[in-house]
């Protein structure tokens, strides 16, 4: 008999892992929790909440599950993991305490500072008042970032003080991100580009993934506001080797120990977002799960059993040769439903993903789709990720764009220059 694998989460990146799970020779059935329409392609889809830990907990019993996947991060922060390990079932994903390396920014930087790891100058708020007085004795621009989970979205950029005041306020006052802005991080603004790095951890080793580089902003030339991310590339061309070797010492595990050391060992992937200007990089964030969409690319370039190293992780025997990777790139282009990220269309008939992955070399993820009778629709802001490999860069960027093109639905909206951002001088 295969194994019999949960994946916790219902976006892109979930189809992803699941997709990548289903091609093991290890595994017989995926189930996801709650999935959307195209991880029911590759699994079966279960209507629970991935935060209902009980639920998921009773699911995973009855159906004798060997290892259950955390996709998304909420599940985490809510303690699905803990539940999981106190009744011995195998899971890959971090505990509620080493999670708030993302749930909580203040906490996140203090441990930063504390193991040595770079990042920006920073100070952390619970009176607007003070932050706001901060603010004005500071250089612009400056960022202002809520202490919680905001789903990408609790991070704005003041260019002025006004703007800067407007944010405190806006996530402090306001409450525009619920209890994640009971606290604000203000941080000095970096210059350079942003990197996103992954490794996975089995609370003591890490294994590293190549860079990827996602695209913010939802318009062309990294204009507008931000999202959870319009598409990603990988590896990074400009990315050296050194680089990497930089971030998985000074940074990858100075934080797992760190935690370590705290009592909260990471079990799971451990994605620091960088910033990096010429040889200086520092953190940005730190995330405590895959990247969506960076999960997207790093599945299409995987070379080795997914299933395998997601065990071997849950279990504290990871190893370095566990990993490999296909030569060349992946790319991918997000769609995004009209109104996206202020609001979501939702309802909207998706034609035209079966052409599209009659291309060479694509695969198209679902994000937030649902089927409606025989149709299928859009159930969310980011729909779908078109995803392409190639030799080259170039040869995926071309592949990616060509199955975009074959892809149709109201109020549709995309980037057309993911992959075309220039390498830093």
């Amino acid at each position: 008999m295969g194994k019999k694998v949960l994946v916790i989460g219902s976006g892109g990146r979930e189809h992803s892992l699941a997709w990548k799970l289903s091609n093991s020779p290890q595994v017989s059935k995926v189930y996801i929790a709650p999935g959307n329409a195209g991880t029911a392609l590759v699994g079966e889809n279960v209507d629970i909440d991935f935060i209902d830990g009980k639920k998921l907990l009773e699911f995973a019993k009855s159906k004798k599950i060997d290892l259950t996947v955390i996709g998304q991060e909420a599940a985490s922060e809510a303690g699905v993991a803990d539940l999981f390990r106190k009744n011995n079932l195998l899971i890959f994903g971090s505990s509620k305490e080493a999670t708030r390396i993302e749930s909580s920014k203040a906490f996140s930087k203090d441990l930063m500072k504390d193991e040595s790891i770079p990042t920006a100058e920073y100070k952390n708020f619970d009176k607007p008042e003070e932050a706001i007085r901060y603010i004005k004795s500071k250089s612009l621009p400056i960022v202002i970032k809520a202490d919680g989970l905001a789903a990408g979205k609790g991070v704005v950029v003041a260019e002025n003080h006004a703007e800067a005041e407007a944010a405190v306020r806006n996530i402090m006052v306001q409450k525009t991100f619920g209890r994640a802005g009971n606290k604000v991080v203000i941080e000095d603004f970096l210059e350079g580009q942003e990197v996103s790095t992954h490794a996975l951890s089995d609370g003591h080793k890490a294994v590293m993934f190549p860079s990827s580089q996602d695209h913010k902003q939802i318009f062309d030339g990294d204009k507008g506001p931000n999202t959870g991310g319009m598409g990603v590339i990988a590896p990074v061309p400009w990315v050296n080797k050194e680089s990497m070797e930089l971030v998985r010492k000074k940074i990858v595990y100075p934080a797992i120990n760190g935690l370590k050391n705290m009592g909260a060992e990471f079990v799971g992937c451990l994605y620091p977002g960088l910033m990096i200007n010429r040889r200086d990089i520092r953190v940005v964030e730190f995330n405590s799960r895959f990247g969506d969409p960076e999960a997207e690319v790093y599945m299409r370039l995987l070379d080795s059993d997914l299933y395998q190293l997601l065990e071997n992780c849950a279990k504290g025997k990871l190893d370095e040769a566990d990993i490999s990777w296909m030569d060349g790139y992946a790319v991918s282009v997000v769609l995004a439903s009209a109104g996206y990220p202020e609001t979501s269309s939702k309802g909207d008939v998706i034609t035209g993903i079966e052409d599209a992955e009659k291309l060479n070399d694509i695969v198209v993820f679902h994000a937030g789709t649902k089927k409606q009778g025989s149709d299928l629709v859009t159930a969310g802001g980011r729909v779908l990720n078109v995803t392409a490999t190639g030799k080259t860069l170039e040869e995926a960027v071309k592949k990616a764009y060509a199955g975009v093109e074959l892809v149709k639905f109201d109020g549709m909206q995309y980037r057309t220059d993911i992959g075309h951002r220039q390498q830093p001088e």
